[in-house]
C-alpha cells in the first residue's frame, strides 16, 4: 500500500461528527471556529483547519466533510500544500479562487517568518531560521541549496537560492557563496538545502561542503552560523550537532 493510499484510508475513517448535520448543529465545543477561539489553532485537526479556510463544503456536505475528502484523496496536508496554485485550482472543493487564497496564505506565513529574521531572530531563536528554510525549500522536487545573508546584528539581508541540482544532489561552489556574501556586505551566513528523498540525515558530502564553506567564508571575515537539511520532519541543524 502506498503512502497516499494509507493517508486516504486514515482520513476516510475519522469519525465524522458532522455526518448528516450542519456544523451549526454540532455541540458548540466541537465546532472548529469555537474550538479555535477557546483552545487555539493548535487544537484543531488538519481537516478542521482546512475547513475553516474553505468556509463551506461541496453541495450536501459541511466544510469539515469536504476538507476530509480533499485530504483523503490529495493529502496529507504537507503534500496538498506543496502543490502549485494551478494544481490546487484543479482539485474538487478548492478551485481557482481558493487556490489563489491558499497560496497567498502560505506566502504570508513565509513573509511572517522572514520578518522575524529581520528582527534578528536568526540568533535569538535559531530554530526560526530552520523553519524559514523549511518553508522555502520543503517539497521541491530537485535539491536546492540556498543561503540567508545576515548583518552584524544577525538580521536578515537577503535570501537566495544559489544552486539547483538533481533529485539526489547538487554541486555547491563555496566561491559563489563568498561572492554573494560580499555583494550583500554580510557579516554572517546561514545555508540550507533540501533532501527530496525525505531522508533528513546529513550526508558525508553535506558535512564536507559545510567545512569548505566555513573555511572559505572565514577568509573574508564572514561567519557561517548553521547549515540546515530540510526533509521530512523538523529541519536538521548541523551546528546543533557540532559540525559547523
Amino acid at each position: 500500500m502506498t503512502f497516499a493510499d494509507q493517508s486516504a484510508q486514515f482520513y476516510r475513517h475519522i469519525p465524522a461528527i458532522g455526518d448528516g448535520m450542519h456544523i451549526r448543529d454540532w455541540p458548540r465545543d466541537e465546532r472548529p471556529r469555537e474550538k479555535l477561539i477557546k483552545q487555539g489553532a493548535v487544537a484543531l485537526s488538519d481537516a478542521e483547519l482546512l475547513a475553516l479556510f474553505l468556509g463551506s463544503g461541496l453541495r450536501g456536505e459541511d466544510a469539515v466533510a469536504t476538507a476530509r475528502g480533499i485530504l483523503g484523496e490529495h493529502g496529507p496536508l504537507r503534500v496538498l500544500l506543496e502543490r502549485t496554485p494551478a494544481e490546487l485550482a484543479k482539485l474538487k472543493g478548492i478551485g481557482p479562487a481558493r487556490a489563489c487564497k491558499l497560496s497567498a496564505a502560505l506566502e504570508l506565513c513565509s513573509r511572517f517568518m522572514a520578518a522575524g529574521l529581520a528582527r534578528g531572530d536568526a540568533m535569538s531563536d535559531p530554530a526560526a531560521a530552520g523553519r524559514y528554510f523549511g518553508q522555502r525549500l520543503r517539497g521541491r522536487v530537485s535539491e536546492v541549496f540556498a543561503a540567508l545573508f545576515l548583518d552584524s546584528r544577525h538580521r536578515a539581508l537577503a535570501f537566495e537560492e544559489l544552486f539547483t541540482g538533481t533529485i539526489d544532489g547538487t554541486e555547491v561552489h563555496p566561491r559563489e557563496v563568498v561572492r554573494r556574501a560580499l555583494a550583500h556586505n554580510a557579516a554572517a551566513v546561514i545555508v540550507g538545502h533540501n533532501h527530496p528523498s525525505g531522508h533528513p540525515e546529513p550526508s558525508h558530502a553535506d558535512r564536507a561542503v559545510t567545512a569548505s564553506l566555513k573555511q572559505a567564508l572565514t577568509l573574508v571575515d564572514v561567519r557561517l552560523l548553521d547549515h540546515f537539511v530540510i526533509a521530512d520532519g523538523p529541519p536538521v541543524s548541523l551546528a546543533a550537532r557540532g559540525w559547523v
